[in-house]
């Protein structure tokens, strides 16, 4: 390593231990960039306050840390203290209800969240036999294939994402524009949207090209500028961090020739829901005729939806509008408007990229297709 290259980034999250005694280490996003600290988290409770306050963020990584904190709940609940596991099976089982229903009230659009805990509760319910230790065992597995999975996830969402992408003219650059973070920190692997944007570089590179990322700040809580513009930095990708407002300007010169993001939910129809101010940049791709993209693993759609209208949106404190950096900068007595999340919808969308491949132009006919058997 250079002196001048950062240091590499931590691990997103990780499992450390065994199902008894074990714990899972969080990167904490919200201290990024500045600093670089590890949450470890031992109850059910800490991965709640840790999703809730966007310690973890992006619902991949959600979903992979509520998994873990689900074993977290149950083991709380049945061996508080170190030792053998108390209860029978009839406990345990109610124990993983009762913290599943808790780790669900965390954030209620990342549909990953209610993905992942379904899943191990239906591994669980699979094998009634199981001791509560063995089921313990058993919960671990399963949160860490689901683990392994997304890693895996995220390599094939780059590849496939990457071959949609033109080659510059000539000797010029690769121009791409992302929305919030959805990178590594956001997944258990390098991320949905930021995957595609790894793997361009990484062909740009090999090929003698370049390739250059426009990383929107991400208002109101600076997830493009603190998270993206550091992952990208670290993995030598060229990055310029700008305003929300600057997207048109940026967009009206031709140095973008795609934009990719990520999403938390895409509904039946194509819809897809992901950080606010992702719609306004899906309507300037358009009238600049500049194609946009949205990454985002099969677990992501929520086929009971049948519309973008049916997607819960989260409303946020309002501190985080009218302050910035801890000082009030809104005049008293105003109000804020924070959804967390709009909603794009598929007829601006160019292609959806799961890690099964490719949906050009979505409809719910193009995704009922693609999800078919997954």
């Amino acid at each position: 390593m250079s002196e001048s290259s950062p240091p590499a980034a931590p691990p997103t999250l990780r499992w450390v231990g065994d199902a008894l005694t074990g714990s899972l280490e969080l990167l904490d996003q919200t201290r990024l960039p500045g600093e670089v600290v590890t949450l470890s988290c031992r109850t059910d409770e800490d991965v709640f306050g840790a999703i809730r306050r966007l310690s973890v963020r992006g619902a991949p990584a959600i979903g992979v840390s509520a998994a873990f904190g689900l074993l977290l709940g149950v083991r709380q609940a049945l061996a508080p203290t170190p030792g053998p596991m108390k209860g029978d099976r009839a406990a345990f089982d109610a124990a993983l209800a009762a913290s599943a229903e808790k780790l669900a009230a965390s954030r209620p659009t990342a549909v990953n969240l209610f993905w992942a805990l379904a899943r191990c509760r239906r591994a669980l319910s699979a094998e009634p036999d199981l001791s509560p230790g063995d089921a313990l065992v058993r919960l671990l597995e399963e949160a860490q294939a689901i683990e392994a999975e997304d890693r895996a996830m995220c390599a094939a969402i780059g590849r496939h994402g990457a071959d949609l992408l033109p080659e510059p003219a000539g000797d010029g650059e690769l121009g791409l524009l992302t929305h919030c973070n959805a990178g590594g920190l956001a997944t258990a692997g390098d991320g949905t949207a930021l995957a595609v944007l790894f793997e361009a570089h990484r062909r740009a590179t090999d090929a003698g090209r370049r390739v250059r990322v426009y990383a929107d700040e991400t208002r109101p809580l600076l997830q493009g500028a603190r998270l993206t513009a550091w992952e990208l930095t670290r993995r030598g990708v060229p990055t310029t961090v700008l305003c929300d407002s600057a997207a048109a300007s940026l967009l009206a010169t031709g140095r973008v020739h795609a934009v990719v993001t990520g999403a938390d939910r895409v509904a039946a129809n194509g819809d897809a829901a992901n950080k606010i101010g992702t719609f306004p940049l899906a309507v300037l791709a358009h009238r600049f005729h500049v194609p946009f993209y949205i990454a985002a693993p099969t677990s992501t759609f929520d086929r009971e939806l049948a519309s973008g209208k049916e997607i819960p949106i989260e409303q946020r404190d309002a501190a985080e509008v009218l302050n910035y950096g801890g000082l009030r900068t809104a005049a008293d007595g105003a109000e804020a408007y924070n959804p967390a999340f709009d909603v794009t919808p598929a007829d601006l969308i160019a292609a959806l990229v799961t890690e099964r491949g490719v949906i050009p132009s979505p409809t719910a006919e193009a995704v009922a297709a693609h999800l078919a058997d997954a």
